[in-house]
């Protein structure tokens, strides 16, 4: 049996520096305390207090009327796609978003609805208004697909976490209104599209229907999402999520930490600023690698299996998305952990070779490199 990532030990490095994702935080003493003592009730019967607050709380930073907690993301986007979608309607999101890609297929297996992918045609992760209205053009014909539902994704993770302005999001969410589309907004990263912009969450939300954000990411929570909308559709949410397996009994213990994990938003900003340390870090050694808008930076290697391999070796994990090595700053990695990690991954190897001398061409080993969902 392989050891898990976070069990390997270099027999250089006692503690590895863990890039892979900023979902591999753990509670802080003050969240679990806060857990411990936290009011709570059977959510099914009688909504659990505190969840409650978690919930009337996110529905009034993101603007909406009301809000469910849910376990995952996942989840949350799923609601929101079961709610909007016809069985053989066609929904639009850009290329790599979550939903097409990181969620297994339930946005078709079980919201019935078929994917369409938009290329980015405004920048990374971005589409533009006029593709949204092309896209949504129907020649007539009966049995055409015809699109039902816009997903937006901000900040876009396979993009490197690029951040959608508000005016940018106002004006295809515009046009998918003109066009008779509702639109959801994966806001897995919203909280840190709102501190990289300098705007409220709502500021970022406006024109859509629902809106899911994530609690376990970068603001630390150990599990949780919250998906958002109007009064009816978190009716009709609440139904679904328990059709989906999500209800909770005593979930006050949960929320109390989204709840705690809230008063943290502004943190993200040292997330941001030690993603841009690396990155600069980084290309002073040679790397390639794109500036970072937020908390992901992506860097482009020849080999990335063996790239990723040598790093854990060296005392740093990272992980890999779109075909490039992603590095994450989140809560637990501090300044001194950024600078550890650039001694450790030190500079690119030659370029006749792949990075640290490894093989790039049909000689080199393979080895399978999973995309993450996170």
């Amino acid at each position: 049996m392989r050891p898990s990532p976070r069990s390997r030990r270099s027999s250089r490095f006692d503690e590895p520096v863990d890039l892979r994702s900023d979902t591999v935080t753990v509670p802080t003493p003050s969240m679990r305390k806060a857990m411990a003592a936290a009011e709570v009730g059977d959510d099914v019967l009688d909504r659990d207090p505190t969840m409650r607050r978690l919930e009337e709380r996110i529905a009034g930073l993101l603007g909406a009327a009301d809000a469910l907690w849910t376990p995952t993301g996942s989840m949350a986007n799923l609601i929101a796609l079961m709610h909007h979608l016809g069985r053989g309607e066609a929904f639009l999101a850009p290329q790599g978003a979550h939903v097409l890609d990181f969620e297994l297929g339930t946005a078709a297996w079980l919201a019935g609805g078929m994917p369409r992918p938009l290329p980015h045609d405004a920048g990374p992760g971005k589409i533009s208004a006029t593709a949204v209205r092309r896209a949504a053009a129907s020649d007539g014909f009966y049995a055409s697909l015809k699109p039902a539902l816009l997903c937006l994704e901000n900040t876009h993770n396979s993009a490197g976490g690029t951040v959608v302005a508000p005016e940018e999001h106002a004006a295809v969410a515009a046009a998918a209104r003109a066009a008779r589309l509702a639109v959801h907004l994966d806001g897995a990263r919203l909280w840190n599209a709102s501190v990289a912009l300098g705007v409220p969450p709502a500021a970022l939300t406006v024109g859509a229907d629902t809106v899911s954000v994530c609690l376990s990411k970068g603001l630390g929570a150990p599990v949780g999402s919250v998906v958002a909308g109007s009064a009816e559709f978190t009716e009709h949410a609440r139904r679904l999520r328990k059709m989906l397996g999500g209800g909770v009994r005593q979930g006050g213990i949960l929320a109390a930490a989204g709840l705690h994990a809230l008063d943290s938003v502004d943190r993200l900003a040292e997330d941001h600023a030690r993603a841009s340390t690396l990155a600069e870090g980084l290309r002073d050694r040679g790397w390639r690698v794109r500036e970072p808008q937020t908390n992901i930076v992506l860097v482009d290697v020849a080999d990335l299996p063996g790239t990723i391999a040598h790093l854990a070796e060296s005392g740093v994990l990272a992980g890999a998305i779109g075909g490039k090595l992603r590095l994450m700053t989140h809560r637990d990695v501090g300044d001194r952990h950024i600078q550890t990690a650039l001694e450790r991954i030190g500079e690119v190897g030659p370029a006749s070779t792949g990075p640290f001398g490894g093989p790039t061409g049909d000689g080199a080993r393979a080895r399978p490199v999973r995309d993450p969902s996170i």
